[in-house]
């Protein structure tokens, strides 16, 4: 059972969902705030919410037909019948609950009882965050079968991982951060997006009504283009407003691959071949989060 579980957190997908605490974390680093018990204790709550996130959407689709023999991707576990939905769904509760009680603990740790407004502000924040990983795909209206996944996962890769992780070492904000915060949120997007265009075929016939399934193969793929390019511009933005470096553009050799990808895109033809660059656009976020990070603080 334990294995079948691992291997339903396709930690795969983790790389992805930590980047937007890393570049927070560097970027609170660079202005001189720094607390590794936050970091880690922030990057497991990620953790955990990522993997809540898994495990609700493999339940989801699962008992709603979406992953069936026209899925071009990974065999899920419920889809493959390896766990029933009774033993995924004990799954999603035990890590919703342990995955709580790490954010409790993060919350507590940035914030104390010094400040009980934003210790709630961000006690919402976790709960919002863990409604939204379940409510995905579970539930007679779950946001990713009506197109606006692409919106939450803007919001919670992007703006409140990066916003919020380096509020939690600060304590302030400042609108320039929207700028990386954004690049991370349409990267994340770009992921989300690939996936779909994937699976387009598939979850046309199961009336999974994505973005790409609402405006088409073409407009998704003209889609992607902007996202990922418009990424990379606001981060530019960003170095050149406090340019003191060459090293700051470090993160230039991170949007290398994802250029090669944007072609390799625009060349296909046929989107279901398109599942080996889920991995190397998830990557090259990761990398481009590292490296974007090392650029503030070298």
């Amino acid at each position: 059972m334990l294995k079948i579980l691992i291997n339903a957190a396709r930690l795969r997908t983790l790389p992805l969902s930590l980047s937007g605490i890393i570049v927070g974390s560097f970027l609170a680093y660079a202005k001189g705030f720094f607390n590794w018990q936050i970091c880690i204790l922030a990057l497991l709550t990620t953790t955990g919410f990522q993997v809540l996130s898994n495990f609700a959407n493999d339940y989801g689709d699962g008992v709603k037909g979406t992953d069936n023999e026209d899925r071009v991707g990974p065999q899920r576990a419920l889809q493959s019948g390896a766990i029933s939905p009774k033993q995924m769904l004990s799954a999603i509760k035990i890590t919703g609950y342990i995955t709580f009680a790490i954010a409790l603990l993060l919350i507590y740790k940035s914030f104390g009882n010094h400040n009980l407004l934003y210790f709630f502000i961000f006690l919402l924040l976790g709960l919002a965050s863990i409604v939204a990983a379940i409510k995905y795909t579970m539930g007679k209206k779950a946001y990713g079968y009506s197109g606006y996944g692409d919106i939450f996962v803007f919001l919670f890769f992007g703006w409140l991982s990066v916003l919020g992780s380096y509020f939690l070492y600060t304590k302030q904000l400042d609108w320039t951060l929207f700028l990386p915060a954004t690049s991370v949120g349409l990267l994340s997007v770009g992921v989300l997006n690939l996936n779909n265009l994937r699976d387009r075929v598939s979850d046309e016939k199961a009336n999974k009504k994505t973005l790409v399934v609402k405006i088409g193969e073409e407009f998704a793929k003209y889609y992607h283009y902007y996202i990922l390019i418009f990424a990379f511009l606001l981060a530019l933005l960003y170095t050149m407003l406090f340019y003191t470096s060459p090293i700051q553009l470090l993160f230039v050799v991170a949007f290398i691959p994802i250029f090669i990808h944007l072609y390799t895109v625009y060349k296909n033809k046929d989107a279901e071949l398109l599942d080996s660059e889920l991995k190397k656009l998830a990557l090259s976020t990761f990398l481009f989060a590292i490296l974007f990070g090392l650029g503030q603080v070298l």
